[in-house]
């Protein structure tokens, strides 16, 4: 695991705190599965994408630290651009095949980090999951890091696409039961795929229902 400094370590956790309480107030943000989080080992985060709320509103729901993926754009906005360079945001140039930002993923999940990615590629348009994009197998597989399932729902309603800026609202992030690496190997690309995906949808169905009080 990636050894950082006292200081990264609590400044990341002062960061965790105050956002924590930014979502707890303008979203109402509950988190529920936090037991289907390995302790420890490289773990690839799937989950679906709704707004760009999403890497601090799922990050919420781990005691671990977690890095995630963000477009190469984003480090181009000044104090924004060194706030999640000092988070660790992975760099990912998307015109460019996105190999570097891959990479570097590669690496943190072979050193046993947690990194968050969205397998339907971008965000979606109206509040449901798209089909999933299979490339994040190919990280899973060389990587050996176990397979996270998890979803939220309100984000996409809080800060639809057209929206310039968030508005409050309601957010519910359910975490859903790991697929190990052992169980992955079983599988065949398109049967992990759909797996991954039932597991992903199933959440999202959970985070949904607790977010309408059914």
């Amino acid at each position: 695991m990636t050894e950082r400094s006292r200081f990264k370590r609590a400044s990341y956790l002062a960061i965790r705190a105050l956002c924590r309480l930014a979502c707890v107030t303008l979203f109402q943000i509950r988190c529920s599965g936090h037991q289907h989080v390995p302790a420890e080992g490289g773990v690839l985060v799937c989950s679906n994408h709704q707004s760009y709320l999403d890497p601090i509103l799922l990050g919420l729901g781990f005691r671990r630290h977690c890095n995630y993926l963000a477009r190469d754009t984003l480090f181009r906005f000044g104090p924004f651009a060194r706030l999640i360079a000092f988070v660790d945001a992975i760099p990912l140039d998307r015109e460019g095949g996105g190999l570097r930002g891959l990479k570097e993923t590669l690496k943190r999940l072979k050193r046993g980090e947690m990194v968050l990615i969205f397998p339907e590629g971008t965000r979606c348009h109206d509040g449901n999951i798209s089909p999933l994009k299979p490339g994040f197998l190919v990280l899973a597989r060389r990587s050996g890091a176990a397979l996270l399932p998890m979803a939220l729902d309100g984000a996409f309603a809080a800060w639809p696409r057209r929206a310039w800026i968030p508005r409050p609202g309601v957010v519910r992030v359910c975490i859903g039961e790991a697929i190990s690496a052992e169980r992955a190997k079983t599988l065949s690309d398109a049967q992990l795929l759909a797996e991954v995906e039932s597991r992903i949808r199933a959440c999202h169905v959970e985070a949904r229902r607790r977010r309408r009080g059914d």
